[in-house]
């Protein structure tokens, strides 16, 4: 599953969770591989300067994020250093859940064209709204101004490309129970659920 920053992929993996459908989020597994004393977080202040540390150690995502998603090439040298461990951390907990024989993961990942992991999966599912909708939800939830919104935006693949290539669109530029309604509908069309 894949869309856009701020397109409601958490509001679509809710749907499975409430299914006990296992989602690895390769936003939630991006924040553990740069964990305090971690090899990336190391690499990232070696590479970008300890002022994108906290004072606790921790990475300060809002400094980092402003400084790479202006710049392709410093978002670039970001992704370097991140995307191999964050492969590493998804393929690790993929073959748990086959050895477990899982009939679905839902792989939750917004960057999945971006970071190599479309090869890796059967099913593309994009969860996609209009662009100034994306726009304001971004700003509203991260309270950040429209330029740093449309710098994290622009920083992905556009979503209309995604959804070209998509085996299945959910719509969620309407209300949340529309969106719901129509990932319950292709999970009973699967007879997944």
């Amino acid at each position: 599953m894949t869309g856009g920053i701020a397109t409601g992929k958490s509001s679509v993996s809710a749907v499975f969770h409430d299914r006990d459908i296992p989602v690895i989020d390769a936003d939630q597994i991006a924040r553990e591989v740069v964990e305090p004393d971690s090899p990336a977080l190391s690499e990232i202040a070696a590479t970008f300067g300890q002022t994108m540390l906290q004072p606790d150690g921790t990475l300060n995502r809002r400094k980092l994020g402003q400084h790479v998603f202006n710049d392709e090439d410093e978002l670039a040298k970001l992704n370097a250093i991140t995307s191999p461990a964050i492969h590493k951390a998804v393929k690790k907990r993929v073959a748990a859940y086959r050895r477990k024989r899982t009939p679905l993961v839902v792989f939750d990942a917004p960057t999945l064209f971006e970071g190599d992991y479309a090869y890796d999966v059967d099913v593309i599912m994009v969860v996609a709204l209009d662009t100034a909708t994306q726009l304001a939800r971004l700003m509203a939830r991260d309270k950040m101004s429209e330029t740093d919104a449309r710098s994290r935006i622009n920083s992905q693949l556009p979503l209309a490309e995604k959804v070209n290539v998509a085996d299945i669109v959910v719509d969620n530029s309407g209300p949340i129970d529309k969106t719901k309604a129509q990932v319950v509908k292709w999970l009973n069309k699967m007879q997944l659920v």
